[in-house]
């Protein structure tokens, strides 16, 4: 199934991208932090030139990969030392938590000044650092959920980071600038949780299991909030103060300019449908299942919803470098296909006594094995069809050439050097 089309190609040769970071955290100390720190890599780097069995040949290393396996550590020391998210696990995990996701951040933003550095920049590069981005939701998710306890509210925790970025990216579809406020979640969501993890390395995960009036006096005489645990005031002050506004901010400004170009809302709102479906169709599984799916397996639901939901990104943010109609992608809709098969199967516990005809946890990893399939299917079709339409290599501007004996060669933006991959015997 191809993803691209005729107009597709055309418009990702004309793309350019547009961002604006209104953050005063990143930019007083972020900022000029990550200027400096881009100078530590060199400008070979994404494109590492390696001779192997006398043959030179061109690695790619995007930034952006590294700093997203620092995540993907990050998520499976959360699942070896609290498995069900309930358990406190060692001291220094916090702190690996912290550290890991500062590398993330800091190799997040230090990709895109050297991809400018080196004038390497293209739209599979954005694609693929959105993508990365769209995965770490869950990610990080998951760190969150080992350093507070929170058992089955990490699925909140990851519903409301999901929410802004799925609004942004919304908005950026329609706005053509990707906009982050004063405060953001790219830049002081993620510092405020990495600090957070800091802080727990100190005072211990229990700090978080605590009623909210008794480690926090000031507000005992609030009735509710003093009773419950501070994670969830936690969940409850971000959803009210945090997502709730930002996501409205996106609809509004959405809205302007459909009321400029004179389109339709309707087709507009059309596209936050599988993101609702996806959210209310895990909640549904979740309500139904007899075995109590997010509290036994917080991980895996994570992790194969968070699959899903990278792939309704991916798709709105290629819909968007390919200045296709703006509405509803019938594709997006792929990624909820398994949901109603696992509701299904709930069904039938009912009518067995509480036993379903398959148990749980196999269609649980099914559904990981569904979400994995579908974005991995989608990641390597999109680059292949960018890097032939674009005739760039993976992760580089680097462009596609033939020499005279039709051997091929690569001219590489950053040094402007011309070499042949695999050197020929003879000519």
């Amino acid at each position: 199934m191809g993803y691209i089309g005729a107009h597709g190609v055309t418009a990702l040769r004309r793309y350019k991208y547009s961002g604006v970071d209104h953050s005063y955290l990143a930019k007083y100390v972020l900022q000029p932090f990550w200027s400096r720190f881009v100078n530590f890599f060199p400008l070979w780097m994404p494109c590492l030139r390696l001779v192997i069995c006398f043959k030179e040949v061109l690695l790619f290393i995007p930034i952006t990969l590294i700093g997203f396996m620092f995540l993907v550590t990050s998520a499976l020391l959360a699942y070896i030392y609290s498995p069900q998210l309930d358990s406190p696990p060692p001291r220094w995990v916090h702190f690996a938590h912290g550290l890991l996701l500062f590398l993330y951040q800091t190799f997040d933003a230090v990709d895109g000044k050297q991809a400018r550095r080196t004038n390497s920049s293209s739209p599979l590069g954005e694609l693929f650092d959105h993508g990365c981005d769209a995965l770490a939701c869950a990610l990080v998710i998951m760190a969150v959920g080992s350093t507070t306890m929170c058992e089955r509210d990490t699925f909140w925790f990851w519903v409301i980071s999901a929410i802004p970025f799925y609004g942004a990216t919304w908005e950026h579809y329609f706005t053509n600038t990707l906009i982050l406020p004063v405060i953001n979640g790219p830049t002081e969501g993620i510092a405020l949780i990495y600090t957070c993890h800091f802080i727990t390395a100190i005072v211990g995960a229990q700090w978080w299991a605590q009623q909210f009036g008794k480690s926090i006096p000031l507000f005992s005489w609030v009735p509710f909030v003093n009773e419950i645990p501070i994670y969830r005031a936690v969940l409850y002050l971000m959803t009210a103060f945090g997502v709730l506004p930002t996501f409205a901010c996106n609809i509004n400004n959405v809205h302007k300019v459909i009321q400029a170009r004179k389109g339709s809302m309707v087709l507009a709102l059309s596209m936050l449908y599988p993101f609702v479906v996806l959210v209310g169709g895990v909640l549904v599984w979740d309500y139904l299942s007899p075995s109590d799916i997010i509290r036994k397996y917080p991980h895996l639901v994570t992790l194969g919803t968070g699959l899903a939901f990278g792939f309704l990104v991916g798709r709105m943010i290629l819909a968007h470098l390919c200045d296709e109609p703006k509405g509803l992608k019938t594709s997006m809709c792929m990624s909820l296909l398994y949901i109603p098969l696992a509701i299904a199967n709930v069904f039938t516990a009912r009518l067995n006594d509480g036993v379903p005809l398959v148990d749980e946890f196999w269609i649980l990893l099914g559904y990981l094995v569904f979400t994995t399939s579908l974005y991995l299917h989608f990641a390597i079709s999109v680059i292949h069809e960018i890097t032939t339409a674009l005739g760039i290599y993976c992760f580089s501007s680097a462009k596609i050439q033939y020499d005279d004996c039709n051997n091929m060669c690569i001219q590489v933006s950053s040094t402007g050097n011309r070499f042949t991959p695999f050197v020929p015997l003879e000519c």
